[in-house]
C-alpha cells in the first residue's frame, strides 16, 4: 500500500504502536456488552448484526486488551447512514477501505474498541465469524495462534496492521479449517 493510500485509509495516518498482550481477563465479555449496547442504541434498527470478534472474544486467549466488535448495516459504503450516530456514541472514524468490501473502522479516543463495520453479504462477515469459532472449539488451534501472536508481539511494528499482516498466513489457515469443517457437516 502507498503512503498515499495509506493515508487515505487510515484517516489520521499510520500510528506507531507497541504491541502488548495480556491474559485473557473475564471481564472482557462485559466490555462488549457495554459497547454493543451503546452501538445498538446509536444505530438502533440500522445494526443488523453485533457480533464480539476478535481474540478478546475467545475464552482463554491472550490478546491485546481492544474489543473488537462486528458491526452490519445495509450499506456500509453510505457513511451518512450510520457514521454521525457513532460518532455521537463516542466513536471515531480510522478506517475507510472503499476497495475493501466498503469496510469502515471506528473506535473510541482510547483505542480500547475497534468496531468493524460491513454490509450483509460480505465474505469478511463470515470470515471474522469461522475464525472466532473455531478458536473457542479447538483447543490447540487457539494455542498455536497464541504462540504466533506472543512471538510478533516481541518485535517491534511500524503499526498495528503490520503486525496484523504478519499473523495473516496462520490466521488463513485457522479459517480454512473452520470452513472446511463446516462444509463437512
Amino acid at each position: 500500500m502507498s503512503d498515499e493510500n495509506t493515508n487515505e485509509v487510515l484517516i489520521g495516518g499510520v500510528e506507531k504502536v507497541v504491541i502488548s498482550l495480556s491474559e485473557y481477563d473475564p471481564a472482557w465479555p462485559d466490555r462488549f456488552e457495554e459497547h454493543a449496547e451503546r452501538v445498538r442504541t446509536a444505530l438502533g434498527d440500522t445494526a443488523l448484526r453485533v457480533e464480539h470478534i476478535g481474540s478478546t472474544s475467545v475464552p482463554g486467549l491472550a490478546a491485546k486488551p481492544i474489543i473488537d466488535m462486528l458491526v452490519v448495516v445495509p450499506d456500509s459504503g453510505d457513511e451518512s447512514s450510520y457514521l454521525s450516530a457513532l460518532e455521537t456514541a463516542g466513536y471515531q472514524l480510522r478506517v475507510r477501505e472503499p476497495d475493501f468490501h466498503e469496510h469502515r473502522m471506528v473506535r473510541t479516543p482510547e483505542r480500547d474498541v475497534h468496531v468493524h463495520i460491513f454490509s450483509p453479504g460480505c465474505p469478511e462477515i463470515d470470515r471474522y465469524l469461522v475464525f472466532r469459532d473455531r478458536l473457542r472449539q479447538q483447543a490447540d488451534e487457539r494455542a498455536r495462534y497464541e504462540e504466533t501472536k506472543r512471538k510478533f508481539a516481541a518485535e517491534s511494528w511500524s503499526d498495528m496492521n503490520a503486525y496484523a499482516e504478519a499473523k495473516t498466513e496462520v490466521i488463513e489457515s485457522i479459517i480454512a479449517a473452520g470452513m472446511r469443517d463446516r462444509d463437512d457437516s
